[in-house]
């Protein structure tokens, strides 16, 4: 039950901004931002998954390209390991592989390619493709601008107020959007408008983890990471650079 937040700019020449929180089982192992795939992926840097070998978020800074995951509702009822990892997708995306007919669960995939934002879905019955129009958007495990979504009607509002407004790709454009991350922190981490969350009383294993902000452009793409000190605890964000794995 991720969130993102995703400013699109008015024109192709403008600046993406998107601020993503991961929810995750803290039992799942994962390695922080990093160019963890130097081989099938040269360039690319993201959040990886340990178990499945594939990123909840991933990106190419010198492409200006960016992918993320979420997970959404399906209507499938496959047994555990007939189903592909979502995470393969986010890397096909970053490489400009969209996906086109998925053989995983549920999602909704938000595709940046330089100052376009595309979202796809796929419910088990069919995949659809929206453009978002420009404008600040937020979305979790349904649609986009979900008003039916408690956090999604609580939380929008103030994320449009507070858009980004111009500044460089480079910029600590966040701050603004991380104090109403840090607002929403005030709510139970089991209310559903909470965006720092702990999904065990809706039935889900997973509690936020951490935290990534970023700029794209067609030029490139920043990108950076900051944990949770504790599952689903707010603690003072400080976003760093991807690291360099040994």
């Amino acid at each position: 039950m991720c969130t993102v937040i995703v400013a699109v700019p008015e024109s192709a020449e403008g600046v993406v901004r998107m601020l993503a929180v991961r929810d995750e089982d803290p039992q799942r192992p994962w390695q922080p931002l990093g160019a963890w795939w130097p081989e099938a992926y040269p360039g690319v840097v993201g959040v990886r998954d340990v178990r499945a070998g594939g990123a909840w978020l991933g990106a190419d800074p010198v492409r200006g390209r960016l992918a993320v995951m979420l997970n959404r509702p399906d209507t499938l009822n496959a047994a555990p390991g007939e189903l592909e990892s979502r995470g393969g997708l986010v890397l096909e995306s970053v490489s400009g592989r969209p996906p086109r007919d998925p053989r995983t669960a549920g999602f909704n995939l938000v595709d940046v390619a330089g100052a376009t934002v595309t979202v796809t879905t796929w419910d088990g019955d069919s995949v659809g493709i929206e453009e978002l129009v420009p404008g600040v958007h937020m979305i979790e495990h349904h649609d986009v601008d979900d008003p039916g979504s408690a956090r999604i009607s609580q939380w929008l509002p103030e994320f449009r107020e507070a858009a980004p407004a111009g500044g460089g790709l480079h910029d600590e454009w966040w701050r603004d959007w991380a104090t109403i991350l840090e607002r929403s922190s005030h709510l139970s981490p089991e209310d559903d408008a909470a965006i720092i969350r702990d999904n065990r009383a809706h039935g889900y294993p997973t509690l936020s983890l951490l935290a990534c902000v970023a700029s794209v452009s067609t030029e490139a793409a920043d990108v950076r990471f900051a944990p949770l000190k504790s599952p689903g605890e707010w603690n003072a964000l400080t976003f760093v650079p991807p690291v360099q794995p040994e």
